[in-house]
């Protein structure tokens, strides 16, 4: 027997109503690129049967899926083996996706990206990439070229316009393909993200200067989206704190603060129901310590008795619930991921501090992640080495075991 504490009697598994679906649970998969598609042509690549394999591994009766992020377009893509929503063939492939996860009584959202400036001419079929301004993002592009020597296009206000309409095609097209919703990628330092940053978008249009300039593109997106498929099908990730691509915001509580306050006065028709947000601990380089540090050396993060007395009735800190009260008292509802494992997710909910916890590394090495936190059952170590591909491809993606497959293996059946 385990001796690890079940937690089937604690919120995270709870019911919750998520606009459109109702979650049995609140474990869900996150949006964690993968590069395992099909090459169909040049930057198109779909959804195959490992794919189909893959995600129905991990559904489970009553849980959300996020898939990972989607492009749009046919230059919105950044990546080799990234699956896009912009072709027929690609539809049909992610509606192989949905079947297989809808058996097991799963929902899944498509996450709708665009990588901006994430991107070099050789994937784009010798175009420049798009972004706010014309800032390149430093070091070597995948194709290993460096991002300086091909810097981005600053986006023409009738490019904005078309990526909008883009966006919220994109979204009927998942809808098509039997998505339950769709999450808009607002964050990690892609294409809406690099107009609300303040040291990437230097534009001096309606797109770029004030605040509200800056937050408009990504609010004329939800605003386009929720349009197409519905407001109870649509939510957007947000990363306030990202460092990943150069992101580095002069004030990002009071910047995400207001773009939470814009959100949550959408019509209720705009209004999306839910906002998943990246905790401030999180980065891709950096260690949980290393990046608090830097946060708070950085955003003048004031702590201890000196905060206390200071703002004694005011958030102080890089913290999320800097947001979640925002968005709460308008009904929307909160995602919280970040370096989520079984001991903090419980804590989170329990502190009213999100509505459900989203899990990327621990959902790739366990395919029943849910039942394992549900019972107090072990967990399977993740390896790094496989995330973004692998030789066979099924390594590190469909071969990690379920539990009890793990007993026979280890002779504990």
């Amino acid at each position: 027997m385990s001796s690890l504490l079940p937690l089937e009697e604690t919120l995270l598994f709870k019911p919750l109503r998520l606009g459109a679906i109702q979650l049995e649970h609140r474990v869900v998969q996150g949006p964690t690129t993968r590069m395992r598609s099909t090459k169909e042509s040049e930057g198109v690549f779909v959804p195959n049967d490992l794919n189909v394999e893959y995600y129905g591994q991990r559904a489970s009766k009553g849980g959300l899926m996020l898939t990972e992020a989607t492009p749009i377009s046919r230059y919105a893509a950044g990546y080799p083996g990234v699956p896009g929503i912009f072709t027929p063939s690609q539809v049909a492939g992610w509606k192989r996706v949905t079947d297989a996860i809808h058996v097991k009584g799963a929902f899944i959202f498509c996450q709708l990206w665009h990588v901006g400036r994430a991107s070099c001419p050789s994937f784009l079929d010798g175009r420049k990439a798009l972004s706010a301004s014309n800032i390149p993002i430093s070091g070597k592009a995948l194709d290993g070229s460096e991002y300086a020597d091909n810097p981005p296009k600053a986006m023409t206000v009738e490019e904005i316009k078309e990526t909008v309409d883009e966006f919220a095609a994109a979204a009927k097209r998942a809808v098509e393909a039997g998505f339950d919703g769709v999450e808009i990628h607002g964050a990690n330092g892609y294409l809406l993200e690099q107009f609300l940053h303040d040291n990437i978008n230097n534009r001096t249009d309606a797109y770029g200067g004030s605040l509200e300039n800056r937050c408009r593109f990504p609010l004329e997106v939800i605003k386009a989206v929720t349009a197409a498929v519905g407001a109870d099908r649509v939510g957007i990730r947000l990363s306030p704190y990202n460092y990943f691509q150069d992101t580095r915001d002069s004030d990002p509580n009071g910047h995400w603060v207001y773009l939470c306050e814009q959100i949550a006065a959408l019509p209720s028709e705009n209004r999306p129901c839910y906002v998943h947000m990246i905790e401030p601990r999180f980065d891709e380089v950096l260690d949980e310590k290393e990046k608090l540090d830097a946060l708070s050396a950085y955003t003048g993060d004031k702590k201890g008795v000196e905060a206390e007395a200071t703002a004694p009735k005011k958030l102080v800190g890089n913290t999320l619930d800097h947001f979640r009260g925002v968005l709460q008292k308008a009904g929307i509802k909160f995602l919280s991921a970040g370096n989520f494992k079984r001991e903090n997710a419980v804590p989170k909910l329990d502190a009213d501090a999100a509505d459900a916890v989203v899990f990327g590394r621990l959902f790739i090495s366990n395919p029943d992640l849910p039942r394992r936190l549900k019972e107090g059952l072990p967990l399977n170590a993740y390896d790094r080495s496989t995330f973004y591909g692998a030789d066979p491809p099924k390594k590190g993606y469909t071969d990690y075991p379920f539990y009890e497959e793990e007993k026979r293996a280890n002779g504990t059946a």
